[in-house]
């Protein structure tokens, strides 16, 4: 019963897009994607990075809390949970600074949105963590987290 609901439903599905689709009629749109910043996900040092991201030199804050382990067992699993109270923030970035490549990830948000991010990280080894945050208005901010690996994650 399940298999044939579903063979009708993708059969139904298809049967009314294909002659929209055909006639042009109903055309994909453009994906809405950020665009990939290539700078500073390969550059090698932490200010290459920072500086290709846009951020050369952000303010430290207390407004941004990085929940993660003292003490990683693996570094090819570091949970992190990032929170951000900066008012108007609108990007999270999070670099790792002993890693091979430094940015692990770069988030952006909507305005009027609680920032908030939750990743598993690969670390090569015991490293300071940098969550940096862009705001609407230009700003950039900055907050620190050491993290003790005992068994590497990266190949360098």
């Amino acid at each position: 019963m399940e298999q044939w609901r579903r063979r009708f439903l993708a059969r139904s599905t298809a049967a009314v897009l294909l002659p929209w689709l055909g006639s042009g009629l109903v055309l994909p749109g453009r994906v809405l994607a950020a665009e990939w910043q290539r700078n500073a996900f390969t550059s090698r040092q932490v200010a290459e990075a920072l500086k290709a991201y846009g951020t050369p030199t952000p303010q430290e804050v207390r407004d941004i809390l990085i929940q993660a382990p003292e003490i990683a067992e693996n570094g090819g699993k570091v949970d992190v949970e990032i929170t951000v109270n900066v008012p108007g923030a609108r990007s999270l970035a999070v670099f790792a600074d002993r890693n091979p490549f430094p940015m692990c990830l770069s988030l952006d948000f909507a305005p009027n949105v609680q920032p908030y991010a939750r990743m598993q990280l690969k670390l090569a080894e015991s490293t300071r963590l940098r969550a940096v945050v862009k705001a609407a208005d230009g700003k950039a901010y900055v907050a620190f987290r050491e993290i003790k690996v005992t068994l590497g994650g990266c190949a360098a």
